[in-house]
């Protein structure tokens, strides 16, 4: 039987559970189900939820691990996936009206990756229209568990808020300007952009194509890295998926903060950071120094340029992806996604090209620092956790607002280097307060240990919603 909190358990020790026969991937499933039927009519962080698939799946994971197969540690658990990402015969909307009817005749690679693992596919998750800033007029936007009247993050919301909420032990979001950091931080999980190219795009909806990136969203550092291993790897159908060799994420957890270099820069973590953002990631800095880590002060690249220019580099391959359905079906757009596509089409390829060599300039910058750092510690936000009011109004009166927001996300799209947000605190009214290590490309491995160092020695990240 599953335990009445078995839904909060760490992916590592479900799986350890279920090889051990003390639990079946049937009755953990149902229990799953039956919690997400309860829970989620408040929270709508479900867009369809895949019952019948789920069900199958774990009936056919019982029989294996009865007989003593094991494909892994994703083996028998639940997970859900944002619906952005393909699923054969079942509703991917990527949160657009437009897309409502679309049942996909593959599945995307990461979906595919799952079911070979044997992860049991609870269903798919609410998001922003096709993975912008805000939720298209006809979806109720998914609800933050910690407290309703707060920010659940953009654009992996329902990614956010089922993973906190115990809907799920795992997650897939994607970030092009945060929307895995924003939601793990809002929500208070643990989420992992991977490098750039780490994770085949194959068979998931593009909101801009060199800056998307795919990734996992758990509780734990540890299980992001379970999670990365299943998904990551060269994929022939998408050419810009890459073929370094997957290393095992899980090994050499126990080396700590051993011989890891720590870069920190308070002028670039200061400036425009409320009080309580950075008093949670001093604190954390203290908690890293306790534990012997190497810190050193750096001075990290401006990022203005770079972060003002987001929206419009965001916005010239928004519209290309969007080409087939817009401006023809218009009418169809919320304002956001609107917006965005008709600020591409304005831009010329001479304001492309400027573009461009901002980020090419600023990448060299940025890989030039990470030759004397394994890892940069930075804020998740620079608001701790922000009311769904503050975030409706944003840029209104200060432009300026909304660079401030993406100066901590942005930049690592751009350059396409891995971050891990993790919870590191609490606000006085019991939000959620994340920070993040930034690390190079393809040393997941470095974060995930890291970050398991760091919550071997905290315990945020075992703090749940009361729902």
């Amino acid at each position: 039987m599953a335990s009445r909190n078995a839904h909060y358990g760490s992916i590592l020790d479900m799986a350890q559970r279920l090889r051990a026969k003390e639990i079946s991937p049937v009755e953990l499933t149902e229990h799953m189900l039956k919690r997400i039927s309860v829970k989620d009519k408040q929270l709508k962080s479900y867009a369809t939820v895949t019952a019948e698939l789920a069900m199958k799946q774990a009936k056919k994971a019982e029989k294996e691990i009865l007989r003593g197969r094991s494909r892994g540690p994703l083996h028998g658990v639940p997970i859900a996936v944002k619906d952005l990402c393909y699923t054969k015969g079942i509703a991917t909307a990527a949160g657009m009206a437009i897309h409502k009817a679309f049942r996909p005749k593959f599945d995307a690679t990461v979906v595919k990756r799952f079911a070979d693992a044997g992860a049991i596919l609870l269903g798919k998750l609410q998001m922003t229209e096709g993975a912008f800033a805000e939720h298209h007029p006809d979806i109720t936007p998914p609800v933050n568990p910690w407290h309703r009247d707060h920010w659940p993050g953009a654009s992996s919301s329902g990614s956010g808020v089922a993973t906190a909420a115990g809907l799920c032990f795992a997650s897939l979001g994607s970030d092009t300007g945060g929307s895995i950091r924003f939601p793990s931080a809002a929500n208070g999980v643990t989420g992992l952009k991977p490098t750039w190219g780490r994770v085949s795009r194959h068979g998931v909806f593009d909101l801009a194509p060199t800056l998307d990136h795919v990734g996992p969203m758990c509780r734990t550092a540890v299980d992001t890295g379970a999670v990365l291993g299943v998904i990551a790897g060269a994929d022939g159908n998408d050419p810009t998926a890459s073929p370094m060799p997957v290393p095992n994420y899980l090994a050499g957890l126990e080396r700590g903060l051993n011989g890891l270099r720590i870069g920190v820069d308070p002028k670039y973590n200061r400036p425009g950071v409320d009080d309580t953002m950075t008093a949670a990631l001093n604190a954390a800095l203290a908690v890293l120094r306790t534990m012997g880590a190497d810190l050193r002060k750096v001075t990290f690249p401006e990022t203005d340029e770079v972060v003002d220019e987001w929206t419009a580099h965001c916005g010239i391959e928004t519209a290309f992806a969007h080409r087939d359905t817009y401006p023809k079906h218009k009418d169809r757009y919320g304002a956001a996604l609107s917006g965005l596509i008709d600020l591409g089409h304005s831009l010329s390829a001479t304001d492309y090209q400027k573009i461009l060599l901002h980020r090419y300039d600023f990448c060299g910058k940025v890989r030039a620092l990470f030759e004397d750092i394994d890892i940069l510690v930075i804020p998740a936000q620079s608001a701790a956790s922000p009311t769904l009011k503050q975030m409706e109004t944003l840029g209104e009166q200060d432009p300026g607002e909304l660079s401030s927001l993406l100066r901590f996300t942005a930049p690592f799209d751009l350059t396409g280097s891995p971050a891990l947000t993790m919870p590191a605190g609490f606000t006085k009214a019991g939000l959620p307060v994340a920070i993040q290590f930034v690390g190079r490309h393809f040393e997941e491995d470095i974060l995930v240990r890291a970050g398991h160092a760091y919550q071997r020695e905290t315990d945020w990240h075992h703090q749940h919603p009361a729902i």
